[in-house]
Order: structure tokens, then sequence, then C-alpha cells
């Protein structure tokens, strides 16, 4: 008997979950989906409107001699390779630092007093404007040194992009089950070796997608490089002279009276807009393959 009426009850469920949606509830849907449509455009008519007034401006400017020869010599070239060079210096102070940092937070010092303490320090530096982040690598390298340099440059871009890849790098492996962890525990390995040959190889993809997001951010940053690498408009020296970057030039030379240089402004906009874009989609993509 209660067989026969719990059959009664799961065929009146499945009827009422496979039957149509009231007509009240179907408009209501579809103005909720149309209205969240229209603040979606909206959002991204902004944004629209400035890779239109770049591309429309820049292109009509840019020429192929543009990429090798330097500013004086009307092109950009010493500005890309001074953005790479500091990026790179900066990367290489940071991602060692920033990754093993995440490490000891998600694998050993999860209960550990110090733990709260660098992940405090993480989310204030996470927050700390990179004008103020200039002035202390200003007062660290450049007052020190008494000159200024891709160096100083690059120290103040590492400066930026530890927090965030001290925050991707934890967070990639607290998403990596504890059932990995307890399998290599299980076949005899050690914390370390479960840690850096199981944990750490499987969540590389996203590791690797918090270094991307923070060279994105690096390469388009301008105050701290006016306090530490200042500009020229040839090629650079050396890494202890100071260096053009993109944002830089753009920053120094926005306001020129000169058409021709106003053009190459723009065609500048278009070389950084495009170097940024590459890494975010780098990270996106690497973002998809690990999840």
């Amino acid at each position: 008997m209660s067989g026969y009426i719990n059959s009664e009850i799961d065929e009146a469920l499945s009827k009422r979950l496979l039957s149509p949606l009231p007509t009240q509830r179907r408009l209501f849907t579809y103005a909720m989906n149309g209205l969240s449509f229209m603040l979606s455009l909206l959002a991204l008519f902004p944004l629209a409107s400035i890779l239109w007034e770049i591309l429309t401006r820049g292109l009509s400017g840019f020429k192929l001699e543009m990429l090798y020869r330097p500013l004086i010599e009307n092109g950009f070239a010493n500005a890309i390779l001074g953005t790479i060079i500091m990026v790179g210096i900066g990367a290489f102070l940071s991602i060692p630092i920033g990754i093993m940092t995440g490490i000891f937070l998600a694998e050993f010092g999860s209960t550990n007093k110090i733990t709260n303490f660098v992940r405090f320090l993480n989310s204030i530096l996470t927050g700390v404007p990179s004008i103020v982040v200039g002035m202390f690598a200003y007062g660290v390298i450049v007052l020190v040194t008494k000159e200024f340099s891709a160096f100083a440059g690059g120290f103040a871009l590492s400066v930026i992009m530890l927090p965030v890849i001290v925050l991707t790098t934890e967070e990639a492996l607290k998403l990596i089950p504890i059932q990995q962890r307890l399998a290599s525990a299980a076949l005899g390995g050690t914390r370390f070796q479960t840690t850096f040959r199981i944990v750490v190889t499987a969540a590389i993809p996203g590791i690797t997608t918090g270094i991307c997001l923070a060279i994105a951010r690096a390469a388009g940053e301008t105050a701290p490089l006016l306090f530490t690498a200042l500009f020229s408009q040839n090629w650079s020296d050396g890494l202890a002279s100071p260096t053009a970057s993109l944002p830089v030039l753009i920053f120094n030379l926005y306001n020129s009276p000169d058409p021709e240089i106003n053009k190459l402004v723009w065609t500048t906009s278009i070389i950084l807009l495009s170097l940024v874009l590459f890494f975010s989609l780098i990270s996106r993509l690497l973002s998809r393959k690990s999840r």
C-alpha cells in the first residue's frame, strides 16, 4: 500500500516538474534576461568606446619602422624593450618569492600564527597605490645608488606583482582535492614530496594564470617607473641607467602640440594595449585548462 502511495507521489511530482512554467513566470524571466543583456551592453559601452578611440587614432599613424627605431628617430622600440626588461626583472624577483610564500601559506603554515600575519601584510600590499610603491623603490634603490635605472623600475614592478602571485598561488593550491594528498601519504610520500611533486604539479595551470595576471598588471603601470626608471629618448645604456617604457612614453608625450608625436602616442597605446591583452588572454586560457 505504501509503495503504491509513493508511486503516485513520484508521478505527481514528475508531472509538476515537467509542466511548463506559468505565463507570468515566463514573462518575468524574459524581462529579467532582457534587462541583464541591456545592462551588460551598457557596461561594455565605455570599454568599446575607449578601444575605438585608440584604434582609430593609432592605426593611422602606425609605421613598421616604429617597431625597431627609438623615440629620438620617431619610433618606440626602445620603450618596448625597456618595458620587457623591467617587467622581466620584476618577474624574476617576484615569481620565486611569491610562489614559495603561497606554498607556505597553503600547505605548511595553515595553523601558524605567522601565516595570519603574512596574509595580513599581503592584503595590505595588494591595496597599496602604485605611486606609493614607486616612492618606496625610489627611497630603497634610487637614493642608494644615486641614479635612476631599469633595475629600480623592475624592483618597483616586482613589489606590485608579488601580492597577486602570492594570492593566486595559495588559492590554486587550496583547490587541489585533499584526496590527492592522502593518496600520496598512503604511498609513503613525505609532506615535502607530496607538496612539490603532487600538489604543486597539479596546481601549475592556476599558478601560471596568476603569474600572467601579475605581468599584465605590471606592464601597464606608470607611476612607479616615474620615480625609478625615469625615461630615455634613445636606447638604454644598461640596467643601471634611465630606461624608457611604454606607459611613461604615453604620459610624457600625450600633451605634445606636434601632430606627429600625438599620432605616435596613440600608436604606442595600441602596442601597450596589445601587450596587456596578450597576457590576459593567456591567463584566461590557462584558467580554463585548470578547470
